[in-house]
């Protein structure tokens, strides 16, 4: 993985790390709420593992999102 990619990770976890926050769901309860592992989710959170698309559909959908709202402005 190069830097470019491991930045992109980190900015991603960051995001879902915030909207879980503010949306007051601590992280074993919002995996379970998205039907992911709480692992899962923490990995994807620090930025140490490059979640599959079907995992990010799901992080969206737990936060009332699309994929594209989701995604937005924060990816570059």
């Amino acid at each position: 993985m190069n830097l470019k990619e491991q930045r992109y990770l980190l900015k991603l976890g960051q995001r879902i790390k915030t909207l879980r926050l503010e949306r007051g769901f601590d992280q074993k309860s919002f995996a379970f709420h998205c039907d992911i592992g709480r692992t899962q989710l923490y990995m994807i959170e620090n930025g140490k593992t490059n979640p599959r698309l079907l995992t990010l559909m799901k992080i969206a959908a737990g936060f009332e999102m699309t994929l594209g709202e989701f995604c937005g402005e924060w990816v570059d």
